[in-house]
């Protein structure tokens, strides 16, 4: 894994800054990193793994710089549910051995959030009534945990969520923050035991904390001079391409991705 061209290694790098500051201010803003991860490090499991060592790495300055941040009911309300969904993915990844084809359940599922999260607010704007059955946050939750585990890619489930509780802007970053920093830990003897993570890929994990850490700080950056409107508008239309990624992922996948560049005059 750590021999990579002097490209995979650039690639890693921008993996790694965008992974830094999805963490401490633009949640979603990492929507191409699990791409960008499997097109140079192979298989595509081993990927999964080595990115789940970054975004701990991240998750560490998310919860130092957002320790006063979190709304803790949202964060409990989530993780039963959250947990079962790793343990769900887990069973699901060993009787498998690929999450492919679940992927576009999952970005219809996001889609369709998005779509009645629009006409709930269309009318009412922030008046609109906020979602408080227990089924909800469970639903949400359990979704958010099996992707989390599958793909690293739980992102646009829990904006979903976090929109429809109306937080502000630095609350809701807060709540994620702590939120996968308890969720990703949970994850990693799972994916220990399926080799996904290994001594090899934190290695790599530790090589690019510098880049995490520019990441993390360019995300505070942004997260300061973005003002609410202009940050629900960014993470909707984040979760809107990452939803639309899942979607399609079985149709346009890295090696599809790798004939069109090959075919390139």
């Amino acid at each position: 894994m750590l021999d990579l061209t002097p490209l995979g290694w650039a690639v890693v790098a921008l993996c790694a800054i965008m992974v830094g500051a999805s963490k401490t201010g633009i949640p979603g803003i990492g929507i191409l990193v699990v791409p960008l991860m499997a097109l140079v490090i192979r298989p595509a499991d081993k990927s999964v793994g080595a990115l789940l060592g970054m975004l701990i790495l991240a998750d560490v300055f998310a919860v130092v710089y957002h320790r006063y941040n979190a709304k803790w009911l949202h964060v409990l309300r989530l993780l039963p549910a959250a947990a079962a969904g790793i343990v769900a993915a887990y069973f699901g990844l060993k009787a498998l051995g690929d999450s492919e084809y679940l992927k576009p359940i999952i970005g219809g599922i996001v889609l369709a959030m998005l779509a009645l999260n629009y006409c709930r607010t269309r009318g009412k704007g922030t008046d609109a009534n906020i979602p408080t059955q227990w089924w909800f946050a469970g639903a949400l939750g359990f979704v958010a945990g099996v992707t989390t585990m599958m793909a690293n890619a739980a992102g646009p489930v829990m904006i979903i969520y976090l929109l429809a509780m109306k937080l502000d802007k630095i609350e809701f970053v807060g709540t994620a923050a702590w939120f996968f920093f308890v969720v990703n830990w949970l994850k990693v003897p799972f994916s220990r035991s399926l080799e996904m993570m290994t001594a090899e890929s934190i290695k790599l994990d530790l090589t690019m904390l510098p880049f995490i850490a520019f990441g993390a700080l360019a995300g505070v950056y942004l997260l300061k001079r973005l003002d609410q409107k202009t940050f629900k508008s960014v993470v909707q239309i984040l979760a809107l391409a990452a939803a639309l990624k899942l979607f399609a992922s079985p149709w346009v996948n890295v090696e599809t991705i790798k004939a069109m560049f090959a075919a390139a005059p």
